[in-house]
């Protein structure tokens, strides 16, 4: 895609990637992030999943993914690493920086004169606070899932039928997990209120929302980007707007090429070198 064509975004938030697991849509986010400009990216947590990380399974794109972001700090793009509990590794690093690009756990930043808070979300998650080997057990079970999901896809392909989505289904039928997504807004949102922001931003919980939440107290904007293994979303701001951005509504994203030769021919030694290469230019 000619750089005349790329999308201009003020803001693009992205979290839920899990790079590093069968279920990443890496080739999907790539092409979405090669439509676009942002002015600044937020990563919102769990971009690399550390906890299921394994040299045996790194495909490049997943390599390309990194370098590309990467990239953008050398064309001017402000970005900032917020941890998850997926990369939670990263929170011995919160507060570096380096030239336009930061670790943090948390952010507020201010847009058109309103306050936005925004972090990961794993702070509210009861299992992860007490229980964080269930939780991992929780993800090895989540990943293998998502590789039966792709089976049944492939077999529905095949047959002509469209795609499904069974952790999605499984997410729907179960009235907890429902309970949960709510009392997890709901929390959100109630701490958002009492500190004055006007909107309170997340991920974590792989569902993308836009909504206002009212409560005795007052209201405030709740926003969720979603995540890159089941719906394929982030959230963009511009001109005092918020949308949820859905890759499945974005033909023109869907028909960049990716490179052969930057898919296959390059192994992620020789990307790597490239993205430390880029990375130290910014340091000029």
């Amino acid at each position: 895609m000619a750089k005349s064509q790329k999308r201009k975004v003020e803001l693009v938030i992205i979290s839920d990637v899990h790079l590093g697991t069968y279920g990443c849509h890496s080739e999907e986010l790539l092409k979405y992030l090669k439509s676009i400009k942002p002015e600044r990216l937020i990563l919102n947590g769990d971009i690399i999943d550390m906890w299921q990380f394994s040299k045996r399974f790194w495909p490049s794109s997943h390599m390309q993914v990194i370098k590309h972001i990467t990239s953008l700090l050398a064309k001017g793009t402000r970005i900032t690493y917020l941890t998850g509990n997926h990369d939670e590794m990263l929170r011995k690093f919160a507060g570096f920086r380096l030239g336009s690009f930061q670790i943090a756990n948390k952010k507020v930043i201010s847009l058109s004169g309103k306050q936005a808070w925004i972090f990961h979300g794993d702070v509210f998650d009861v299992t992860m606070k007490y229980s964080k080997w269930l939780a991992k057990l929780g993800a090895i079970g989540y990943d293998t899932l998502i590789l039966i999901n792709a089976f049944v896809n492939f077999i529905l392909k095949i047959f002509g039928r469209g795609k499904i989505s069974l952790s999605k289904r499984v997410k729907d039928s179960v009235k907890q997990a429902v309970t949960f997504i709510n009392d997890f807004e709901n929390t959100a949102a109630d701490i958002a209120i009492n500190n004055g922001y006007q909107y309170v931003i997340c991920g974590h919980i792989h569902q993308p929302e836009m909504k206002r939440i009212t409560t005795e107290k007052g209201e405030v904007m709740y926003l969720n980007s979603g995540d890159w293994v089941e719906n394929l979303t982030s959230l963009e701001y511009n001109q005092g707007e918020w949308k949820i951005y859905r890759y499945q509504d974005d033909v023109k994203a869907q028909k960049i090429k990716i490179s052969k030769h930057g898919r296959n021919a390059l192994d992620n030694d020789e990307i790597f070198k490239d993205l430390v290469n880029e990375f130290l230019t910014t340091r000029k």
